[in-house]
């Protein structure tokens, strides 16, 4: 797109600048991991708990954090590039950090690099009254291990399940992991409703952890509505009355079936209504 800009390491470049090295470690080895974000109306969505787990992923993968680079300064760079590219208003926004160059081994320096770009959207995310037809992905493994909650740069489960449910005509995937439960789908958490409790699977499962999957436990808990973290088997997710999907750019769709399992959206709707439509409009 024409005079749009991203920022690198702190400066404001045209969208389609040549910035990365082929020696770059994330190229090379996935070494890094990403945020994605909504903005509305100038203010980022559950801004808190993106910036806690960002800087949890800094911790658990071992970067040396300079000093400047903290909450704020995060903040800061995002409101610039969405004023440099006009969207404030309604846009996506995608923070990369990674390690910058060198081999395996012999890494040039141990600081964070960083890429924030940003994409205008059309409008709020509404609930997808047609719901998805998803599938469950076998040819792949999620790892469930000290990284597996992190955003990682290193999405090859994730990318061949989406050429997977391209390839079949479907809208999403089931990802597992390496235990044969169900892990996640391509971009969002799991959630199912049994008998009235919702189930998703916890983070030792290898689950991502979700920026919106917490928000949707803290609200259950608030109103006292049942749920549980529990390993999803796939017998499980077939038989549940329903399916439905959290991530902090769409929120919550509806997964209307899976294989040949029908599911209703009663719930989901309302969580929908209740949780999403009055905080975030």
């Amino acid at each position: 797109m024409n005079n749009q800009y991203c920022i690198y390491n702190g400066k404001l470049y045209p969208s389609n600048t040549l910035l990365i090295s082929p020696n770059n470690r994330s190229f090379r080895y996935g070494d890094g991991f990403f945020e994605t974000m909504k903005m509305i109306n100038g203010e980022i969505v559950l801004e808190a708990l993106h910036m806690e787990r960002l800087f949890h992923s800094l911790q658990v993968m071992q970067f040396d954090k300079p000093d400047y680079f903290i909450p704020a300064y995060i903040h800061q760079q995002i409101q610039d590039l969405v004023i440099a590219n006009n969207h404030r208003q309604l846009a996506r926004v995608r923070l990369m950090v990674f390690r910058g160059e060198g081999g395996l081994y012999d890494l040039e320096d141990n600081e964070p690099y960083y890429l924030i770009q940003s994409w205008a959207l059309k409008e709020f995310p509404a609930y997808n009254e047609v719901g998805l037809i998803t599938g469950i992905y076998s040819a792949a493994r999620k790892a469930a291990d000290a990284f597996s909650a992190i955003k990682s740069n290193n999405y090859l489960p994730y990318a061949m399940a989406a050429r997977w449910c391209k390839k079949m005509g479907l809208d999403d995937a089931l990802v597992m992991n390496c235990y044969d439960h169900i892990a996640e789908a391509t971009t969002s958490n799991v959630f199912i409703v049994k008998d009235g409790v919702v189930q998703t699977p916890p983070l030792s499962e290898g689950c991502n952890n979700g920026v919106l999957r917490r928000y949707l436990l803290q609200y259950m808990g608030d109103k006292n509505i049942r749920f549980e973290e529990k390993a999803l088997t796939q017998e499980d997710v077939l038989h549940a009355d329903e399916l439905f999907l959290s991530n902090a750019g769409f929120y919550i769709r509806w997964v209307k079936q899976c294989g040949e399992k029908i599911y209703s959206n009663e719930f989901s709707k309302r969580l929908y209504d209740d949780a999403i439509v009055h905080l975030f409009r």
